[in-house]
């Protein structure tokens, strides 16, 4: 059974991918089966620094980016989306998406429908 949960993103490490080809972007996970009692839900903040990338990809689960800070073109399928605070966008499961490089400091919150971030089957194009 899962409890209410509280955490505070300033006391998270960040993580990134140890494959350079995945991109540079960094991220901190806030709920994630696998490290808090937690289920249904994964999210974390997306972290980009002038420069870096998210190389384009998919995975089955449907996900949310909302804008917290700075602004960065997302391709999705496709199409360009500016992503910036306050604006949402959501990508259909396996949709390939992704971000070529950031331009100055962006942050936004990112949610998939999944017990854990384990579950999430990255697959780079």
């Amino acid at each position: 059974m899962t409890h209410p949960h509280r955490i505070d993103e300033a006391s998270l490490p960040e993580a990134s991918w140890e494959d350079p080809a995945r991109g540079s972007i960094r991220w901190k996970t806030l709920f994630s089966g696998d490290v808090t009692a937690t289920e249904s839900l994964v999210c974390g903040i997306a972290i980009m620094s002038p420069g870096d990338s998210f190389a384009l990809h998919c995975h089955p689960q449907p996900e949310v980016y909302f804008g917290l800070e700075g602004e960065v073109d997302v391709t999705i399928a496709d199409t360009i989306h500016r992503l910036k605070p306050g604006v949402a966008l959501f990508i259909p499961g396996n949709a390939v998406h992704g971000v070529r490089s950031a331009d100055q400091p962006v942050r936004w919150f990112y949610t998939f429908a999944a017990d854990s971030f384990a579950e999430i089957a990255y697959t780079f194009v």
